[in-house]
């Protein structure tokens, strides 16, 4: 796993989510991309329970990559994570009367997994109770874990295919621009991830309908 930007592209003006996937598919396959597969990120949301203090208890989100199925991870608003096995969602339900399901908040992005050379490019539709909220894209370039050294590389690929909705440098990245991209657990990736999520989970867009 290399240095992984996740970023939310907009629905193009007069065009459904659905239509709007259907056009970056499109343009990769002008590219030369090829696809392979599908995949599925998703988050639940847990609030602490049986919080007495006066301060709001911390949030917890449980997420999944269909990239590592063999393991989950979970993140405390403002940290700290923790990697565990996949089965850590049964463990949940055993901690009940602590961390409470936040029911209807399941956000996931579901779609389609493109190679292109040495990167790697997944475009999903992000939904949440079956309504279409926006549209994720993630990139990752494999050969380099030093997002210092590719960026720019990256973002002029992005260009290539996302025209003037390329993000700028993920603020995952921003404290350490020389620092190692966190490879073996996918965090950096996953927190990308979280960002969107609780940002999408604000708006409702028009043509959001999922069939």
């Amino acid at each position: 796993m290399g240095v992984t930007c996740v970023c939310q592209v907009p629905v193009a003006e007069g065009k459904s989510v659905q239509q709007t996937v259907d056009m970056l598919h499109k343009k990769l396959e002008q590219l030369g991309a090829v696809k392979q597969g599908s995949f599925c990120v998703d988050c639940e949301t847990y609030h602490a329970t049986g919080n007495s203090s006066s301060q709001p208890s911390k949030l917890l989100y449980v997420m999944h990559n269909s990239e590592t199925p063999l393991s989950c991870l979970a993140l405390f608003e403002g940290g700290p994570c923790l990697i565990a096995d996949a089965n850590f969602d049964v463990l949940m339900v055993k901690l009940k009367s602590h961390f409470q399901n936040a029911k209807g908040h399941k956000v996931e992005s579901r779609g389609s997994r493109y190679r292109y050379c040495d990167f790697l490019i997944k475009v999903g539709t992000v939904t949440m109770s079956s309504s279409a909220r926006g549209i994720s894209v993630e990139v990752e370039y494999c050969p380099c874990v030093v997002p210092g050294d590719c960026w720019n590389l990256m973002k002029e690929f992005m260009q290539s295919f996302l025209g003037p909705s390329v993000p700028e440098l993920p603020s995952v990245f921003a404290a350490k621009p020389e620092g190692l991209f966190a490879p073996a657990d996918c965090v950096d990736t996953m927190t990308q991830y979280l960002e969107l999520f609780n940002k999408l989970r604000k708006l409702q867009i028009p043509g959001s309908n999922v069939r």
